[in-house]
């Protein structure tokens, strides 16, 4: 759709809204390296249910590509450099990181991050930067602008299938298709503007 709506309006949006089911990284990434904004909420099954620390509560350090924990030690994914770079970090696919099994052990936090584990290990995508490009902007007033004006949009579609009927078409063929949308569309339009105008009001006469 942004194809065609570039070859012909040659128009390029600055933001995208949509719903969780576009929030997966490779789309985020295909939307951050052309330069536009994912209002999407992220898919992301990293959280935990039993009370542990998840991966959101380790801070990422692109520098120096390792996490911190929050008792401030490092989870890296390699501890020497390699002398055969295809032994090295490839940058695709799941990267594992890892702390040293030592100063888990020592740990004072030991139950909050990995109770049955000898060390914490965390991963993390091949397109997890685009990932927290949305996370990040999620955090904007421009984000809940947008979660409304989406909402708008979808009740839009619910109003069509449950009120006007539209959960299942009548007419056969794209004419009949297109035929029955124009009409649904057009009665909500109306339906629409009968709120937006009031009524003339009738003047009593004496």
């Amino acid at each position: 759709m942004l194809k065609r709506v570039k070859d012909k309006f040659d128009l390029h949006p600055e933001r995208l809204i949509a719903d969780t089911a576009y929030g997966s990284g490779p789309m985020l990434d295909w939307l951050v390296k052309r330069k536009i904004a994912p209002h999407i909420p992220v898919i992301d099954k990293a959280g935990r249910t039993d009370g542990t620390w998840s991966r959101a509560d380790f801070e990422w350090d692109a520098a120096n590509n390792q996490y911190i924990c929050p008792e401030g030690e490092a989870l890296k994914q390699f501890r020497r450099n390699y002398s055969d770079p295809n032994r090295g970090p490839t940058g695709k696919g799941v990267a594992k990181y890892q702390a040293l099994k030592h100063t888990c052990q020592a740990c004072p936090s030991k139950m909050k991050c990995c109770p049955k584990a000898d060390a914490r290990k965390i991963t993390r995508e091949e397109h997890e930067d685009a990932r927290d490009v949305a996370r990040a902007i999620r955090k904007t007033r421009q984000y809940k602008v947008s979660s409304k004006l989406r909402k708008k949009v979808e009740m839009l579609f619910a109003h069509l299938k449950r009120i006007l009927g539209l959960g299942r078409l009548r007419l056969r063929g794209p004419c009949g298709t297109n035929d029955e949308f124009l009409l649904a569309a057009t009665a909500q339009n109306i339906r629409k503007l009968a709120k937006i105008f009031p009524a003339p009001q009738q003047t009593r006469k004496a």
